[in-house]
């Protein structure tokens, strides 16, 4: 595969900035390849200084040819493998709108499940077929959630294929999600499931998950809560900051993460008993020369570690909540599903409105599709009940034949069966005189 550098070149053009690159073509009189100069329009002068219109010209490289002077195709000989294409062309395109941690996750996906077993494989050589036994063979040992996100990253990655000419059809078009998937945990407790596990906890653990049940908040956002953040009047937290893989960060999962949330008073009660310990501990630890300040600071942690900074996620779930859920023998005990406990059995506490504002999803289907699960005696008293609205309705049909007194004119007032009628028999036409032929 031949191969060219280049970065290009910007222009002012009247009242525009244009971008001139390189790529290559096939000329249809000789058949064979050749470079030509693309033109394209960055952005009026007014308001982009020449360094913004050269990172933007580097933008329309990456996004027609790969990353600004890098090696940029020539020609799809074969030799451009799928493995090639994800990392030279794919995800840096994607990684301009992923998250960071989101992408690191994506990358590992993408990496383990298509370009690991499929990468060394030239893009011209896949068809649906192949995707699909591929797709097929994931859903043997990945999970569902897993499947469909794979099945999507191999058609984004295919249309992309497409939309920069290394392929002419796209292959991964009409793949499906195939029938036999491994189940999605749907893993929920009980109330008393739930006060089990909070009354073996020390007071600490017992407030964090308590806080964590009662709000249904994601571990992201519980481990960061700072003092500042706890209003004791008003009995409210404020979610300003999430942590994920050992980093802070002022953003959340989505929009309607980051809010004030209220705290039932008796919650924040202990929520303020656990304050005045903490501070009670940090003068004890100035005394011993191990604080620089006796005041608790109003940007410590309300759940700190040993060193002062925040909880792990990963660590807590595997020394607290899976030793509970051994010792207490549930089925499961994660924060997913907390979660998922909650939005459950919230549905008897408020309309499924509510119960989204706990949750504190964008989207109603979220709470009601993915998080919020049958109760099977709640499914046993709706079909009682509509059983019990039958058989009021039926009781008073079958005494009505033998109470009513319009019962009998209605059933003597039936048309009895008429003796058989030939083609060339007649009967009178209601209303009217003239007879007609009875198969009229």
């Amino acid at each position: 595969m031949a191969t060219s550098n280049q970065r290009g070149y910007v222009l002012p053009r009247g009242k525009q900035w244009y971008g001139y690159y390189r790529k290559a073509v096939i000329d249809p009189a000789t058949d064979k390849q050749k470079l030509v100069r693309v033109p394209v329009i960055l952005g009026p002068k007014s308001s982009m200084t020449k360094t913004e219109a050269r990172r933007a010209l580097e933008r329309e490289i990456t996004k027609h040819l790969g990353q600004p002077g890098s090696p940029t195709r020539v020609t799809n000989d074969g030799s451009v493998t799928l493995g090639w294409f994800v990392n030279q062309r794919f995800i840096p395109l994607k990684e301009a709108v992923w998250k960071e941690q989101t992408g690191n996750t994506k990358k590992i996906l993408i990496r383990l499940d298509i370009v690991e077993p499929l990468g060394e494989i030239p893009l011209v050589n896949f068809d649906k077929f192949s995707l699909q036994l591929h797709l097929n063979k994931l859903a043997l040992t990945r999970s569902k959630d897993r499947v469909l996100q794979i099945r999507a990253y191999i058609r984004d990655i295919f249309t992309e294929a497409v939309d920069q000419d290394f392929l002419v059809k796209d292959p991964a078009r009409k793949l499906k999600v195939p029938a036999q998937l491994r189940a999605t945990d749907t893993t929920t407790l009980t109330w008393d499931q739930l006060r089990m596990a909070l009354s073996e906890l020390p007071l600490r653990d017992h407030i964090l998950l308590e806080l964590d049940m009662t709000n249904a908040l994601r571990p992201s956002e519980l481990f960061a809560f700072r003092w500042k953040r706890f209003d004791y009047p008003a009995s409210t937290l404020t979610v300003a900051e999430t942590v994920y893989k050992g980093k802070i960060r002022d953003w959340g999962k989505t929009k309607k993460s980051l809010t004030v949330i209220h705290i039932p008073r008796k919650l924040a009660d202990d929520l303020q008993a656990w304050r005045l310990e903490c501070e009670a501990k940090v003068r004890e630890e100035f005394a011993e020369g191990k604080r620089a300040s006796a005041v608790l600071s109003p940007d410590d942690f309300i759940f700190q570690n040993e060193d002062g900074g925040f909880l792990d996620t990963d660590n807590y779930r595997k020394r607290v909540l899976h030793r509970i859920a051994r010792d207490l023998k549930l089925p499961k005990l994660t924060f997913q599903v907390i979660r998922r406990t909650i939005a459950t059995l919230a549905q008897k506490k408020g309309t499924v409105k509510d119960v989204q504002g706990v949750m504190r999803h964008s989207r109603t289907a979220t709470t009601t599709d993915v998080y919020m699960q049958e109760i099977p005696e709640s499914v046993q008293v709706t079909i009682n009940s509509i059983n019990s609205e039958l058989r009021k309705a039926g009781s008073k049909a079958r005494k009505s034949p033998k109470n009513s007194a319009s019962t009998g004119p209605v059933v003597s007032s039936r048309r009895k069966p008429t003796a058989h009628l030939t083609p060339n028999d007649t009967k009178p036409v209601r209303g009217g005189s003239n007879p007609l032929p009875a198969y009229a």
